[in-house]
């Protein structure tokens, strides 16, 4: 886990929905800082959708992509990154978001979910049943040490409160 001194990156957790990418793109632009999507990165990687990825090599491949990228987005400093909602599920890519910074879950319930993400297409995880998933990936959540529930609350209330945390992380350290 990130041990003090000055917090390298932010690094942005949680479900689909929770608001990573939105809410990170604010943080980055209060803070004068670069914004990543781990997603954008793979897709970049890969030359093809993450529902291209899937359906044709499935998700372990996908999720080997993703570890890559965890681990180069890591190396960078004074970056916001959004992980995909299951990056940090995976202990490996927990790690070393947790050593290169400030890793804060986007908390959301499931009928924000629900709501934030109707008629969406292109969520491959969508078409299962994700209240499931959700559900399975609640321990891992957990274990993130910074957590803010976004349900209710704008975007820009949430990046204030990240911005905040990371000050207040980083006059402490």
């Amino acid at each position: 886990m990130w041990s003090g001194g000055l917090a390298t990156n932010i690094v942005l957790a949680g479900f689909m929905g929770a608001g990573k990418t939105t809410v990170g793109r604010l943080v980055a632009h209060r803070l004068g800082w670069p914004f990543v999507d781990a997603d954008d990165e793979i897709v970049a990687r890969a030359g093809m959708s993450i529902p291209e990825i899937f359906a044709r090599y499935g998700e372990a491949h996908f999720r080997q992509i993703e570890r890559e990228v965890c681990a180069e987005l890591a190396r960078r400093e004074h970056t916001v990154i959004a992980t995909g909602g299951g990056a940090l599920v995976d202990e490996t890519n927990l790690k070393t978001m947790l050593a290169s910074g400030l890793v804060v879950c986007l908390r959301v319930s499931a009928e924000a979910v629900a709501e934030r993400l109707e008629g969406q297409e292109g969520r491959p995880l969508l078409k299962g049943d994700w209240r499931a998933l959700l559900e399975r990936r609640r321990p891992a959540y957990d274990a993130i040490p910074y957590q803010i529930d976004t349900t209710g609350k704008s975007p820009e209330a949430v990046a204030d409160e990240i911005v905040t945390l990371w000050q207040t992380q980083n006059v402490s350290a």
